[in-house]
């Protein structure tokens, strides 16, 4: 298990990902970091979830912030 930041701290289990180190992108499903993905390729893939309205139910209904802001850079063991 680790912590990951994505607009706050949430609990992430690393099974698929057993080899996941401090800074690193990861697509996370239901609680489970489940692909690794480089820098650019994460920050596309939340441009586009940010366009297409998603990043705001992510964060309980609120005001979503934009794909930079929302980074999911530290994994925290």
């Amino acid at each position: 298990m680790a912590e990951v930041d994505f607009g706050g701290g949430k609990d992430v289990c690393l099974q698929y990902l057993l080899d996941t180190r401090v800074g690193e992108y990861m697509i996370v499903h239901v609680g489970f970091a489940i692909q690794r993905l480089d820098e650019q390729s994460a920050l596309e893939t939340l441009a586009t979830i940010a366009r297409m309205g998603l990043l705001a139910e992510e964060f309980d209904g609120g005001p979503g912030p934009s794909a930079r802001d929302a980074r999911t850079e530290g994994v925290n063991r």
